[in-house]
């Protein structure tokens, strides 16, 4: 099982180009992906640095059939010209997809500081490896207090779908949306989550849980022990980012998935986003 993870800053490279073609071809010569997993994508936002406003969520879609694409819009609000406008994230995925959840995270008022709703966007896929939970997000970048309190709710969430896998749920077919659907213990959660890999915020999401509840390792820690994280951010942007390249995009997986993690890696070679894709490989 192949997952990509991406911020791809709504297609905007390192050269002031939105350019989802880009995207597309810069994630697939990373890998021969079974999952992608996207963040910061744009709709009717023509204010955005080099966007034109289209609908990004169908026109990704449209690049990649074979997938199945789940939209996860965090932020839908009036456009002042009409209609409306939606930001957020994207899972497509290769294998049957489950359940799916749109959980907007908590956004506690932190006056004087720009932010915006944030969405951890959950989807169970029936994979070759057994059923596995893929949530991917972007957490709030200026307020520290928004993103702990945004930390503290994906792990309840984990405690949630690990007790849920536990003990399934009543309920048939002719029960409609009261159907028991499976939702996977097992677990990946990808995406920026605005902190470095020193932060209190890593190191709370890392934390033990209840004695049910495996525990989230990071990916990168069990393929490259005792090295510092790759960077992901800055590598070519140095308008946005002028400081030293750092790291922001993570993979974590729950503890039970450890043995299945083969490789994690950053690709350093794309400049179709301010951000690097990181690639994890189970087996």
């Amino acid at each position: 099982m192949r997952l990509v993870t991406w911020n791809i800053q709504w297609g905007r490279g390192a050269d002031g180009r939105v350019d989802l073609d880009r995207i597309v071809a810069h994630a697939r010569r990373l890998a021969d992906f079974d999952v992608l997993c996207l963040q910061e994508i744009a709709a009717a936002y023509p204010e955005l640095p080099g966007c034109d406003g289209s609908d990004q969520f169908q026109q990704l879609a449209d690049r990649l059939p074979g997938f199945t694409a789940i939209a996860g819009v965090a932020t839908d609000t009036p456009h002042p010209a009409g209609g409306r406008r939606s930001f957020g994230n994207m899972i497509f995925s290769r294998f049957p997809v489950l359940q799916v959840f749109r959980h907007l995270l908590p956004w506690p008022a932190d006056p004087g500081l720009p932010s915006m709703q944030r969405i951890a966007l959950e989807a169970t896929l029936d994979t070759p490896l057994g059923l596995i939970r893929v949530t991917t997000t972007h957490l709030e970048y200026y307020s520290s207090q928004q993103r702990a309190a945004q930390v503290e709710r994906l792990r309840e969430l984990h405690q949630e779908a690990v007790a849920h896998a536990a003990g399934l749920r009543p309920g048939a077919v002719a029960e409609g949306p009261f159907f028991a659907v499976p939702r996977a213990a097992a677990s990946i959660l990808t995406g920026d989550l605005n902190c470095r890999p020193e932060s209190a915020e890593r190191s709370r999401l890392l934390a033990a849980m209840d004695d049910a509840t495996p525990p989230y390792r990071d990916a990168w820690s069990i393929t490259h022990p005792g090295v510092p994280h790759a960077p992901t951010v800055g590598l070519y942007d140095k308008t946005q980012w002028p400081d030293p390249p750092f790291t922001f995009d993570f993979i974590f997986v729950s503890d039970d998935l450890t043995p299945r993690v083969k490789e994690m890696r950053v690709d350093a070679m794309s400049d179709a986003s301010d951000h690097q894709a990181v690639l994890l490989v189970l087996s």
